[in-house]
């Protein structure tokens, strides 16, 4: 394993990010020291030239250690995990584990979308001048249900989404579901699950948590 003092790490991105704050969380769980580098997506010049060539998606983070450059969340966080010292955020277990993939495969093909995008922007923060698009919240909150249903039925009465103790399946869903609870609608929805309440008021306070969100 090697020590957060032996390489520098690098971060590339936007605080405001669903996966940079994904990103964040898991370096503050294993008690690595890093340097966030702004990057905005949305800004009205582009992406610096020098970014593509780190992320040709132009998508965020990007990630740097000490001279290897990796970008994809889900292959940032394992990376971090297993290459510094601090405690294990993936199950030993071959079940578990596979659990943990499934819950962020989820999250990111039928969470992420409906959850940020459909419900939280467009209610939160709609596109200037823009009015909210009731139609694409309604199938937002839709889409949510559906997920938050499979994700109950997977989780039952863990108090962590894939095992006894927080995994990156957690760190994954944190962001996502900090913004989701933000939008009225959201928070109504949510409410109606119990279990998974009482799971985001454990892992919201957790401080590597708190402080990506903050």
């Amino acid at each position: 394993m090697m020590s957060d003092i032996d390489n520098s790490v690098v971060v590339y991105g936007a605080g405001y990010s669903v996966y940079v704050r994904i990103v964040r969380i898991v370096l503050a769980e294993k008690g690595v020291s890093y340097e966030l580098v702004p990057v905005d997506v949305f800004a009205q010049e582009g992406l610096p030239a020098d970014y593509i060539a780190r992320h040709p998606f132009g998508r965020i983070p990007a990630f740097s250690h000490g001279g290897f450059d990796l970008y994809e969340t889900t292959a940032v966080t394992r990376y971090i995990d297993e290459s510094f010292d601090g405690p294990a955020l993936q199950p030993q277990a071959t079940r578990e584990r596979a659990r943990m993939n499934q819950i962020i495969a989820m999250l990111d093909n039928y969470a992420y979308g409906p959850m940020v995008w459909d419900v939280y922007v467009q209610r939160m923060e709609p596109p200037e001048g823009q009015h909210p698009d009731e139609a694409k919240i309604a199938d937002g909150l839709a889409k949510t249900r559906r997920f938050l249903i499979a994700l109950t039925d997977l989780v039952g009465d863990r108090l962590w989404l894939a095992g006894d103790t927080p995994c990156l399946a957690d760190f994954h869903a944190a962001p996502i579901f900090d913004l989701f609870q933000q939008a009225p609608e959201g928070a109504a929805m949510l409410a109606e699950f119990p279990s998974l309440v009482a799971w985001w008021e454990r892992i919201k306070v957790r401080p590597s948590v708190a402080a990506a969100l903050a």
